[in-house]
């Protein structure tokens, strides 16, 4: 039976209806190369037992590394065994984002501890109940911004991961909205250049710290101006940072993005991940999402509920803030249950470690003959190596050794041919950083 069941009267009708006789009329514009007219080539059908057996088969020819040192934005940090148990009940696991929330009060309240914890690491007083990831998140603070100020030019530091600038100017292509990416000297912002673009019309100046590169950025040269010019000040930061450095409240930031993934999330092949996003409180009105607050009942007890709702489902349309329409709320359980789980002193030593590994990590490299730190600006967990052969042959003959050796930053055309991104969480041991060593002096 066909997915859509419909007789060959309906289908004629709905032809007819759109002014076609055929439905081949409808696929015309698609190249003939790229049509399958040919019966499929499968197998036949397997019993359960070795559909079983194949499956194990090719899950077994699966690659799992020893040791990933790749970063840009997705880390293999640990994940206490608590987490996913917990997260995998049937209560939390089926919990799809309710339609009519207030019936889902543990949900309600899961989404409440979250906003609770990050606004306790970011140092401002407003946190949504998650967005897609980060780069979504920066994207509608960049449409905050534009809102809040009725300005349409957005400063962006081309020191920010590039797949999040990339993502920055298709969401908001088609708004009449400015992007003007500010250049990087030696790694960090060009502050010199960016001072010089702060005008009337900024809306916002977008920093990330640590950067894309794993530097500090020195935000405090920028915050006082875009202040004083009326513009926001948005900060993207890395939460395990937060656990050693300067929160983004600290620096005056109007809004802070975040990408959740290190606090417990695997990596996934790439998502679903957990965007952050924090407020000032005067912008909590203008706050994409979701937002839950806690309140009490005609009976005086505790409950939770979604408040200052300004998405489309539950307003006027064209008064709504964005399409954001749903929330990560499974992996923000996630969240939620690992910062529980380290506390303030666990998310220090966690940051403490990665500061301490990373840096003997960049020692041992460079100092491998033909090797050199890129950039020489203090970092957090990632640095950049200078490499002596292209760093795409590294990663290929590392993987030979199931160890991920980095990221080619090649690729990015950001000016850094020749050198690979390396990010050192609390994982990797010292054994492993002395095995890169010797195995990066024997690249050919």
């Amino acid at each position: 039976m066909n997915y859509l069941p419909n007789s060959d009267a309906e289908l004629a009708s709905m032809l007819k209806s759109i002014g076609i006789d055929d439905f081949e009329e409808l696929l015309k514009d698609i190249p003939a190369g790229l049509r399958y007219r040919q019966p499929l080539n499968l197998p036949d059908p397997l019993s359960e037992p070795e559909l079983v057996d194949h499956m194990t088969a090719l899950a077994g020819k699966n690659i799992r590394f020893r040791a990933c040192f790749a970063g840009g934005g997705a880390y293999d940090h640990y994940i206490p065994a608590a987490i996913w148990k917990l997260v995998s009940r049937s209560e939390f696991i089926t919990a799809y984002t309710p339609y009519q929330a207030e019936v889902s009060q543990g949900t309600l309240q899961a989404a409440y501890e979250f906003q609770s914890m990050i606004s306790q690491l970011t140092g401002l007083p407003v946190t949504n109940a998650s967005m897609y990831d980060c780069a979504s998140a920066i994207a509608e603070a960049a449409l905050l911004a534009a809102r809040h100020t009725g300005r349409n030019r957005i400063l962006i530091s081309a020191t920010i991961n590039p797949h999040y600038i990339d993502t920055v100017r298709t969401y908001l292509s088609g708004t009449g909205m400015r992007i003007v990416v500010v250049p990087m000297a030696d790694g960090l912002t060009d502050y010199s250049q960016l001072l010089g673009k702060i005008g009337d019309d900024t809306a916002a100046v977008i920093i990330q710290s640590p950067n894309f590169f794993g530097l500090i950025e020195n935000i405090d040269e920028v915050s006082s101006d875009i202040r004083r010019s009326g513009g926001l000040l948005v900060m993207v930061y890395d939460p395990i940072s937060l656990g050693i450095l300067r929160s983004p409240g600290d620096y005056g930031a109007d809004i802070a993005c975040g990408e959740g993934q290190p606090l417990g999330l695997p990596l996934n092949f790439g998502g679903p991940y957990l965007g952050l996003f924090s407020v000032k409180m005067e912008l909590v009105r203008k706050m994409p999402g979701r937002l839950v607050s806690r309140t009490v009942d005609n009976n005086g007890r505790t409950g939770f509920a979604l408040t200052l709702q300004t998405r489309e489902q539950h307003i006027r349309r064209e008064k709504a803030t964005s399409n954001i329409c749903t929330n990560q709320q499974l992996c923000a359980l996630a969240a939620t249950i690992y910062l529980a789980l380290m506390g303030k002193t666990g998310i220090k030593h966690v940051a403490e470690l990665c500061l301490a590994k990373s840096h003997y990590a960049a020692e041992k490299l460079g100092r491998v003959p033909g090797f050199r730190l890129r950039f020489e600006s203090p970092f957090f967990k990632e640095f950049v190596l200078q490499t002596p052969v292209p760093p795409k042959r590294i990663i290929e003959q590392l993987m030979k050794r199931n160890m991920l050796a980095g990221i080619d930053l090649g690729g990015f055309k950001i000016g850094l041919k020749g050198c690979l991104l390396v990010a050192v969480t609390e994982k990797i041991t010292f054994e492993q950083i002395e095995e890169l060593a010797f195995w990066l002096g024997r690249v050919k």
